[in-house]
């Protein structure tokens, strides 16, 4: 015990100074600095960076310093619009584009600060030994990205690289080639220039064959790039586009890594011009709701497009209906779900209990100290000469989540399936805000059957050809992340309302949902799609491709799960969503969703919980409550 109240205030002094010092490096007092198991990360403003141990040697001290520092240099020195800007769509390269722009901000950085330096090489150093590049007998056990960044890093700085990746690094050189070599010192005389090292990045990326340096790095101009990176393809684009294309351009639009893609929110403003224009000339815009203000990147992905989004909008429940509406609607549902209201709270009190003990209650066994272990006397009994064996409770780590549950709203869900799918949001949002963990409810579906205002713009504009979408999306937030369950539970009953469900654009709705998660600081992220169809809308698919919105959708679930950055599941009603997702269900009967999403989500959290503790016994757990 008295080591332990000996290493809390030393690791703590630790933690604030290492805080202390990332703000002032990054020049920054509005960053946000948590310590938190798992790996280190920007989002926004939010630096996270691993949990350090109590006991915290000297060489725990230097990486998590080298770790910091690499942080604040790139909340100081690199712009996500520019960086995203060039962005290249194929996964290799994207990696490897990542990683040069990382290495430049660590070199300029360090430039002028020794003592930053020295974290920096020391950190890369370890970085490479741990990653065993010393015992690499072959070029191609080494990652691309890792082998351009420590050229270019190299190339940048002068100065050597760590002896653990000379003699790998020394058979990239050989097969470099002059337009590699070229790039690489354009890369050198422009690491100030966070533009110009982007524009000769991408031409070391077309010399070593992991993108093509003509198509992705000729649109922009120099001074385009500190505007916004994803304002460079306008929809004229997308009609020349073949259908082979559909996966790398969806990448594109996913393109940036959740910390780059958390700075969409400062673009904001500029990407709002295209309804700006819209209203200049007269044309109407929908009163009330303000109109959705996607990237409009997304409007050339691989074939699939929008003809017009000014009349898309991201709406409030309480903004669709008046507050005496919304009382009537969530009476009535809680008037036909009495009887199952009962099932499902039996098995939100079952996840509930589960996620409590997994946060509070777990045992370190074996130890040489503590609670005497009552369960190992036995051993002592057959053996005197055995040592005793004590126990010790201690505090799980518990990642900090967020759960979003995105609903199907379409017209094929009225009745009981859109009744049930609102009293099951309601129980899981209640429950999982009771164990801390923060939930969004949103739903989607379209203004109008069978197109709107879009439909009527392009029949005025004489209907040209592959319009792409043809009607006006209407994403609801019934209940965001930060608003507490008591404040939201009436919006839930919006559901009911007759004539708000119409028809289901999941690609969009998709993406919707995941923006938004990403912009959110939790360490992990859960999305849940319950859906009862495949995507439709007659008035797109009409003059599209029969298979125009579910290939979309498509597209966009196998990036989202290829980035990892959100845990994808989906509940299927009565329609087998496998086709779609890696991680789904299908159910017969509306009546069976409540028991399935609490199921799948304590799936997930045991699945953590297994994660975060890998090679250790399983901890007998005190019942909760």
């Amino acid at each position: 015990m008295s080591g332990s109240s000996k290493d809390n205030p030393r690791s703590e002094e630790f933690k604030r100074a290492t805080a202390g010092a990332l703000r002032a490096i990054a020049q920054s007092n509005e960053v946000q600095v948590a310590f938190q198991p798992g790996p280190s990360g920007l989002t926004g403003k939010r630096a996270r960076l691993p949990l350090p141990t109590r006991a915290l040697p000297a060489a725990e001290m230097a990486r998590l310093r080298g770790v910091a520092d690499s942080l604040a240099l790139r909340l100081r020195h690199h712009d996500d619009a520019v960086h995203a800007a060039r962005m290249p769509a194929q996964r290799d390269a994207r990696d490897a584009y990542d990683a040069l722009e990382q290495a430049r901000v660590e070199v300029v950085g360090a430039r002028h600060m020794a003592g930053v330096a020295a974290n920096i090489h020391a950190h890369l150093a370890e970085t490479c030994e741990a990653e065993g590049y010393d015992r690499m007998t072959r070029r191609d056990q080494l990652p691309v990205a890792a082998a351009l960044s420590l050229l270019a890093r190299e190339r940048m700085s002068g100065e050597h690289t760590p002896e653990a990746a000379a003699r790998v690094l020394d058979m990239w050189r050989d097969t470099l080639g002059p337009k590699a070599e070229m790039a690489l010192d354009e890369m050198a005389r422009a690491q100030d220039d966070q533009g110009a090292f982007a524009r000769a990045a991408r031409k070391l990326l077309a010399a070593m064959d992991l993108a093509e340096a003509e198509a992705e790095a000729e649109p922009e101009q120099g001074e385009e790039e500190s505007e916004a990176g994803a304002e460079q393809s306008g929809p004229q684009d997308a009609s020349q586009e073949s259908e082979g294309d559909s996966k790398s351009e969806t990448e594109s639009m996913l393109g940036a890594e959740p910390q780059e893609m958390e700075g969409e929110a400062a673009e904001d403003d500029s990407e709002g011009t295209e309804d700006e224009a819209a209203a200049a000339q007269g044309e109407d815009k929908p009163s009330g709701p303000q109109p959705r203000r996607d990237r409009p990147g997304g409007e050339t992905e691989g074939g699939y497009r929008a003809f017009s989004r000014a009349f898309d909008e991201e709406i409030a429940a309480e903004d669709l209906v008046d507050p005496e509406e919304l009382n009537r609607l969530r009476q009535q549902l809680d008037q036909q779900l009495q009887h199952l209201q009962g099932v499902v709270s039996k098995l939100a009190n079952r996840l509930q209990r589960r996620l409590l003990a997994q946060q509070t209650r777990a045992w370190d066994f074996d130890l040489e100290e503590g609670i005497l272990d009552a369960g190992r006397l036995a051993r002592v009994v057959v053996n005197p000469l055995q040592a005793l064996s004590y126990k010790r409770e201690r505090d799980t780590e518990f990642r900090d989540t967020v759960v979003t549950l995105l609903i199907d709203n379409s017209g094929s869900m009225r009745g009981r399936p859109i009744t049930v799918a609102a009293m099951c949001g309601d129980i899981l949002a209640r429950t999982l805000e009771r164990c801390a963990v923060k939930v969004e409810v949103l739903g989607f579906t379209t203004r109008a059957w069978k197109g709107g205002q879009s439909r009527e713009r392009w029949v005025a504009e004489g209907k040209p050809r592959n319009p792409g979408r043809l009607n006006d999306l209407r994403h609801i937030i019934y209940k965001s992340a930060d608003s507490p369950w008591r404040r939201a539970r009436k919006n839930l009953g919006l559901m009911l309302r007759e004539g708000l469900l119409k028809e289901n654009i999941d690609g969009e709705a998709l993406l919707f949902a995941y923006r938004r998660l990403l912009a959110r600081p939790e360490h992990r992220r859960i999305l849940m799609v319950i859906s009862d169809g495949a995507p439709v809308d007659d008035s797109t698919l009409s003059v599209n491709a029969g298979n125009y919105l579910e290939k979309h959708l498509r597209d966009v679930i196998r990036e989202i799960e290829g980035r990892e950055a959100v845990e994808l599941i989906a509940i299927g009603i009565g329609h087998d969503v496998t086709r779609y997702y890696r991680r789904a269900v299908t159910i017969v009967d509306a009546e069976q969703l409540g028991g399935t999403m609490l199921e799948k989500l304590a799936e997930l959290f045991e699945e953590d919980e297994k994660a975060a503790s890998p090679g250790r016994r399983t901890p007998r757990r005190r019942r909760a409550g």
